[in-house]
């Protein structure tokens, strides 16, 4: 009798399995509930150039403001990252305030709705090489967090 039970219990496990495995698949990214928008200024004389990465979050969703203002949210932070294949001289993100949540006794910061993120860049005089602005984060809502993604753009 065991030798049957332990064989119904395989078989319902495997087709558990076989019936979850397209769903874990097809798990939401982030991105799904978040878009993202980049403006960017044309470099001054100087090389200097300001570029605005705007975050368009669905209603119900929020990512992690960066500084989270948690430790053990940290790796959930968005983060704003400018490269070149050129050397930048100085790079500057400014992150606006994240509005201030409390859950199961934990505080930490969020950002909702539309979110505006400003990026301070100076480039080598003459520098006109594309920029890649990167932007990691991830999306939750009041009962599920979405997979984190990193959303990679070109701008000029």
């Amino acid at each position: 009798m065991s030798r049957t039970c332990t064989r119904c219990l395989t078989v319902a496990l495997a087709l558990l399995l076989c019936d979850a495995a397209p769903a874990l698949a097809q798990a939401k990214k982030s991105d799904s509930v978040v878009k993202v928008d980049i403006q960017a200024d044309k470099p001054d004389a100087n090389g200097s150039q300001t570029i605005t990465i705007t975050l368009d979050i669905e209603k119900g969703w929020h990512v992690y403001a960066n500084p989270v203002e948690n430790e053990d949210l940290t790796n959930a932070q968005t983060v704003v990252r400018v490269a070149s294949k050129s050397k930048l001289e100085n790079v500057k993100v400014e992150y606006p305030n994240g509005k201030l949540q409390q859950e199961s006794g934990e505080k930490f910061k969020i950002y909702e709705g539309r979110v505006a993120i400003k990026a301070q860049v100076k480039r080598a005089r003459g520098d006109n090489t594309p920029l890649e602005i990167s932007i990691t984060l991830q999306a939750c809502n009041d009962k599920t967090c979405l997979q984190p993604v990193t959303i990679k753009k070109e701008v000029p």
